[in-house]
């Protein structure tokens, strides 16, 4: 398969002090030569995150906006922005700047190269900056990837990670189907993937300058719980 264009899915929520920063740095990412399709699904924020994402429509006429009218979470904004893109490839990027798009051609190369179906980047396999932050986040995130992978047989080291990227058939056919609105998205696509026979799962090294809730981190301790159960729900009980 020749891929000639990537989908760029931004959710976001309250994010006035960083969403044209992240939107910038989108637009200057290299690509590998790649077509860019950047949409970004503001999930009915409350501060100035849709007047600047106006004003940078105006400036930048390729920006597709979706503007929910209730607040449902990443999940709800993510199937929307899934079912609206038109990319051979479709990339999450989270609005925080957590995650760098400086990173994008080593999401990319399996695709290009060995023509990968999905794509994760992982925190903990990589040499490029890593913020120190919460120990106990950190043991979160390794408890709930050994969780998932004793499900779904994968040996991913990074199940919750920001960065997924999807060939663009494969996840337009998926999203109708996907039921979280919130975090629990992670888990949920994790498990729908790893049901598929025969898909081509990659996992590549990328920086992470992780925020503080101080600076506006939003997923907390009680999402973590939940994720066990979805994890457990998505594997199980999911046909």
């Amino acid at each position: 398969m020749i891929f000639k264009t990537v989908s760029i899915v931004i959710p976001v929520y309250n994010e006035e002090k960083f969403i044209e920063a992240t939107i910038k740095k989108v637009l200057k990412a290299d690509s590998c030569a790649l077509k860019k399709e950047i949409i970004v699904v503001d999930d009915c924020s409350t501060d100035k995150t849709r007047q600047i994402l106006r004003l940078l429509k105006k400036k930048h006429k390729e920006l597709q906006l979706i503007f929910k009218e209730k607040n449902e979470g990443k999940g709800s904004a993510l199937k929307l922005g899934f079912l609206r893109s038109k990319g051979d490839i479709v990339l999450i990027q989270d609005a925080d700047l957590e995650y760098n798009p400086d990173d994008y051609p080593n999401l990319l190369e399996p695709f290009l190269k060995n023509q990968a179906d999905v794509v994760y980047g992982s925190r903990f396999i990589s040499d490029r900056p890593h913020r120190v932050l919460y120990f106990w986040h950190y043991v979160a995130n390794l408890f709930l990837t050994l969780l998932s992978n004793a499900l779904t047989n994968l040996n991913l080291t990074d199940m919750e990670s920001g960065y997924k990227v999807f060939k663009g058939d494969l996840i337009r056919k998926i999203a109708p189907k996907l039921e979280s609105k919130r975090f629990g998205f992670e888990p949920e696509i994790t498990a729908r993937i790893a049901k598929i026979k025969g898909i081509k799962i990659y996992e590549v090294g990328i920086s992470y300058w992780g925020r503080t809730y101080e600076e506006g981190k939003k997923i907390n301790w009680k999402d973590g719980v939940r994720a066990v159960w979805e994890i457990v729900n998505y594997n199980l009980l999911l046909k």
